[in-house]
């Protein structure tokens, strides 16, 4: 019988719980038999370095199936799209940003004026020359 349980712990594979169950005996009974033998320590380890690797991987999978799963979703496109608006807007390249960009990602320092239909700057804010003073809006 101990013979029986080394060579499934060691050469199948298998895990104790499993060799108890297949024997019909109780799982102490492999448990004992399997850690009086030299080779288990080294073995633990390969198996708890196994589960490891395959945890990680595991992981990784439902972290892109989540991601993938985010990106089929309609409002992640939508998102994303505003967001890469927004990148070429401010970031800009080799023309500068427009004046209604520049307002709408600081529209809380103007203030519309209906009689010239225009944004001007509100009173006391401080900024730069190249800060549009009057943006009209038609």
């Amino acid at each position: 019988m101990n013979d029986e349980i080394i060579k499934k712990y060691f050469q199948d594979k298998m895990k104790q719980i499993d060799i108890a169950k297949e024997l019909n005996i109780s799982k102490y009974k492999v448990s004992r038999v399997v850690t009086k033998d030299p080779r288990y320590k080294e073995e633990k380890e390969r198996r708890k370095e196994a589960n490891r690797r395959k945890n990680i991987e595991e992981t990784k999978e439902y972290i892109n199936k989540e991601r993938k799963k985010k990106k089929d979703d309609i409002g992640y496109a939508q998102l994303k799209q505003a967001h890469m608006q927004a990148t070429a807007e401010l970031s800009g390249g080799r023309k500068s940003i427009s004046n209604r960009a520049f307002r709408d990602w600081n529209s809380s320092i103007y203030k519309y004026n209906e009689k010239n239909q225009s944004y001007k700057l509100k009173s006391g804010i401080n900024v730069g020359v190249d800060v549009p003073k009057i943006i009209k809006w038609k």
